[in-house]
């Protein structure tokens, strides 16, 4: 019988907290049972790490700090025959801004929980009712308990009216930043299906439409990714904010929710560089 043949093509791309892996699978002669992903930290040994049936992999749970991680993967065929090791990468997770960074202005403690805002954990229903003009924060004197709902509803929300929301977030600068800005918009759900996009602008100039990850469709209902076996599905979208756009005095960052349904807020802040 010939050996099992190893994987080719192993190449990881880090993000916020996670580090994703892909490579080209082996042969269909083989009929794979698995693939075992193995990784070493700095100054540390190989462990396994996952296993998988697909030609992909996602590490998970690696913090914000970026650190370079070696990575490697082990073919296992049917019959429990195990490849080589496939050659060794090195890939890093993204440091956040909110390590990197200098805090300018925040709602949320960026802790994986939604507790500290308005209606949470569970009192959506309400929004109309709370917020009729949609949410209008001011960093300084605006109060998260009241003022931040912890879910920004989408278009596809009947029981918020079925229409567009948005959240507009104020704060002032004392001049115009040397640098650009960043945001650091983290959540701990969103729909499992239809978690939609959203238009990012600053002071009434568009900068990007945000696509949104998959949730859990559970933050409507619970205020905390964190705890063991919590069926949340945390994402993290930190974008850059051209300096250009900004100006002395107030400023706002507006998030307009125009397609799917609603997003469950960590926390919402702006990021001063280095």
């Amino acid at each position: 019988m010939p050996p099992t043949p190893p994987i080719t093509g192993l190449r990881g791309s880090g993000q916020i907290g996670t580090t994703t892996l892909d490579w080209t699978p082996v042969p269909w002669a083989t009929v794979v049972d698995h693939y075992a992903v193995y990784c070493a930290a700095p100054n540390a040994g190989w462990s396994l790490i996952g296993k998988t049936v697909y030609p992909h992999f996602v590490h998970r749970g690696l913090g914000f700090a970026g650190v370079t991680r070696s990575y490697r993967v082990v073919t296992v065929d049917a019959a429990g025959n195990t490849s080589k090791p496939s050659a060794t990468i090195k890939a890093a997770n993204q440091t956040s801004v909110t390590v990197s960074g200098r805090p300018i202005a925040r709602v949320g403690q960026y802790d994986g929980k939604g507790s500290e805002f308005a209606l949470s954990p569970d009192q959506s229903s309400q929004y109309p009712a709370k917020f009729p003009n949609d949410v209008d924060y001011t960093y300084g004197t605006s109060v998260p308990a009241t003022h931040w709902s912890y879910l920004q509803p989408g278009p596809s929300d009947k029981w918020a009216g079925s229409k567009n929301h948005r959240v507009r977030f104020r704060f002032d600068l004392a001049a115009v930043p040397a640098k650009d800005l960043d945001l650091a918009l983290w959540l701990i759900d969103s729909h499992a299906t239809i978690p939609g996009s959203a238009i990012l602008s600053v002071n009434g100039t568009q900068v990007e439409r945000i696509t949104f990850a998959n949730g859990a469709t559970k933050g409507s209902l619970i205020a905390d990714s964190t705890y063991p076996g919590s069926p949340l599905k945390p994402s993290y979208v930190e974008r850059p904010l051209p300096r250009n756009l900004f100006e002395p005095g107030q400023n706002v960052v507006e998030l307009l929710k125009d397609q799917g349904s609603w997003i469950a807020f960590d926390a919402f802040g702006v990021y001063g560089r280095p």
